[in-house]
């Protein structure tokens, strides 16, 4: 569920970017080439006009390119924002003067949409295309006073066409923001429902192992109590080993403090009880706390020798697991007469680094992994 929110939301990133793509593209061949062509004559400098168009094309392919790359304008937008001013510029240079504000003025009302595609999705779209739109106003109010169209038409004219193409270039740019950022929203929250999901399952997968295995020391001291009250006796060197096994599996127990299971220490935790099944005496202090992410391939490598070490112990076995942010290192020393050791540290392929050592009946193993 998590994963098709997420697409979803990506899906809203990319095709609101799209359409904003496919607005000033429209607009530029629709409108802007049709003017340019159909009013040729009416230019008083024609190819400044056409030069206007191309190098709008060249602005809107750059904004193209990273949209279609990214979901968001280029990097750098100083410069192409600069070069969309020349665009407005050039265009009313080439129109004639009674022409300003008419139709051949194109630029003024459509390089607002390349603002839209270059500051699309950017940390500071806000400021930066409101920075370009009033920027885009003043020059056009500038070339009215310059040319001295400050009539109440001309004004009113310049107000409709800048409070038109604002309110429709700014009002896709925050519509579109506001649907990804609820997108977003949406995801973040999935997230953590899935994260609080996952507890909740871990923890009870937690509570009832630990119940399996209170129950079975329960049954354990059980028999061990129905021993002793059938007159077995409590010197016996068996009743007395059963008596330490049952207690060491008992404080292990009590001594737990993982909260989420982890599956190194799951794998440990059952082959330890395989182990007193069979009359091992297994010692292992509280280990599963604070255990690192694992690469793929070194958890198998960090468990393979000492389980095996484990697995083969005739009486006796003492596992330690000793972790770190960049380092677990699992350790079993056991009475296992019968594991092929190696004189030399074994070095595996995900990096873990197995040593042996023997002395009299006892092999320690250890495994260690050391990330970057």
């Amino acid at each position: 569920m998590t994963e098709e929110i997420e697409q979803i939301a990506r899906r809203y990133a990319r095709y609101t970017a799209l359409g904003a793509l496919v607005i000033a593209g429209v607009w530029h061949i629709g409108y802007d080439l049709t003017v340019t062509i159909t009013g040729w004559s009416a230019f008083r400098w024609p190819l400044l006009a056409a030069g206007a168009w191309v190098l709008y094309s060249v602005i809107f392919v750059i904004g193209a390119l990273s949209l279609s790359r990214t979901s968001r304008g280029p990097a750098r937008i100083r410069e192409l924002a600069l070069a969309a001013l020349v665009v407005d510029i050039a265009v009313i240079l080439a129109c004639r003067p009674g022409e300003l504000l008419g139709i051949s003025d194109w630029a003024w009302g459509s390089v607002g949409w390349l603002a839209v595609m270059l500051t699309w999705n950017r940390p500071r779209w806000r400021a930066e295309i409101i920075a370009f739109l009033a920027a885009n106003a003043g020059i056009m109010l500038a070339a009215m006073a310059v040319a001295g169209s400050f009539d109440r038409v001309s004004i009113a004219k310049y107000l409709v066409v800048i409070a038109g193409g604002v309110t429709m270039q700014l009002g896709y740019t925050a519509g579109c923001h506001m649907l990804r950022a609820r997108a977003e929203e949406t995801v973040l929250l999935a997230r953590r429902l899935a994260a609080d999901d996952a507890w909740r399952e871990s923890a009870q997968s937690i509570h009832t192992d630990r119940l399996r295995r209170y129950e079975a020391i329960r049954d354990v001291a059980e028999s061990l109590l129905k021993q002793l009250a059938d007159g077995a006796d409590p010197g016996s060197p068996c009743v007395r080993a059963d008596c330490t096994a049952g207690a060491m599996r008992l404080r292990r127990l009590i001594t737990e403090r993982e909260d989420v299971p982890d599956a190194l220490v799951s794998v440990l935790r059952e082959r330890i009880d395989a182990a007193e099944r069979r009359r091992v005496l297994v010692t292992a202090p509280p280990f599963g706390e604070s255990m690192p992410v694992l690469p793929d391939g070194v958890r198998e490598d960090l468990l393979r020798a000492p389980v095996r070490a484990l697995d083969g112990a005739l009486s006796r076995a003492r596992v330690t697991v000793s972790a770190m942010s960049t380092m677990v290192s699992v350790a079993v020393v056991a009475d296992n007469e019968d594991l092929p050791i190696s004189p030399t540290p074994v070095r595996e392929a995900s990096g873990v680094v197995v040593t042996y050592q023997r002395q009299g009946g006892e092999v320690w193993v250890n495994s260690i992994w050391e990330g970057p």
